[in-house]
């Protein structure tokens, strides 16, 4: 019986874990370069006085699914997509250097480029600012052209060039604010291979059909373990009964 507490308990609490990450999944179905959390069980044996099979179960997120996601065209100046492998750098809150696969940017008040969260997209030597009453052209490289509007263009005039990485993916690590890192807080170098696609976002690589089986087949586990445990209720119960059936 105390195995039986024990894999059940921990198990039905790892088990609502794990939903909420499958829940968190599904709540970014429609979020732009969103990549799916991934979650597994691992056994981690009791320390201590008792018996060794005394297990308790432990929901970790090793990772996350790197599988890109569909782009589709959007028609929009600001809006672009990374093609195939590769991030686009930003600057997250704390003046780091973060990665994100979501390209749907605009201008700040002060003609900052930036992402729709608000974080400032990198550039070869720092931020990128735009020039005001400008038309905007993003090149497959990440460079940024500008045209002056109202008046007779007598050009393009480049503004700068997204910075694209494309750092080892088991390097890499979600933060709380849903930017990847580097595990080793090191900024990631450029990389010339990494290509974008103007007028275009990533969909979310969520597959919303497994992720619903997933929830499904959670939500029986989790009544298993439950009925497990009522079961070692009962057992206790019925135990106490023969001991005071004897005394």
């Amino acid at each position: 019986m105390d195995r039986m507490i024990y894999l059940a308990t921990s198990g039905a609490k790892q088990t609502m874990g794990q939903q909420a990450t499958v829940a968190h999944n599904l709540a970014n179905l429609t979020t732009n370069g969103f990549r799916a959390e991934m979650s597994v069980f691992r056994a981690v044996p009791v320390a201590g006085a008792g018996l060794n099979t005394r297990t308790f179960v432990v929901d970790s997120t090793p990772g996350a699914d790197f599988t890109p996601g569909a782009i589709q065209q959007t028609g929009r100046d600001l809006d672009v997509a990374v093609q195939g492998k590769g991030w686009i750098a930003v600057q997250a809150p704390d003046g780091s250097e973060a990665y994100t696969r979501n390209g749907s940017l605009q201008l700040s008040a002060n003609g900052v480029l930036q992402t729709r969260a608000g974080h400032a997209v990198m550039g070869d030597g720092g931020t990128i600012a735009i020039p005001a009453d400008t038309l905007i052209t993003i090149a497959g490289d990440g460079t940024l052209s500008t045209v002056p509007t109202g008046t007779r263009p007598a050009g393009n005039t480049t503004v700068g060039r997204i910075k694209l990485v494309n750092p080892p993916e088991a390097e890499l690590e979600r933060g709380s604010d849903g930017l990847f890192r580097l595990r080793a807080g090191a900024a990631a170098a450029a990389d010339s291979n990494v290509k974008l696609v103007s007028g275009a976002l990533e969909a979310s690589n969520v597959n919303a059909v497994e992720q619903m089986v997933s929830m499904i087949s959670l939500s029986r586990q989790y009544d298993m373990q439950i009925k497990l445990l009522q079961n070692a209720e009962n057992n206790s119960k019925d135990a106490a009964q023969l001991l005071g059936l004897q005394g």
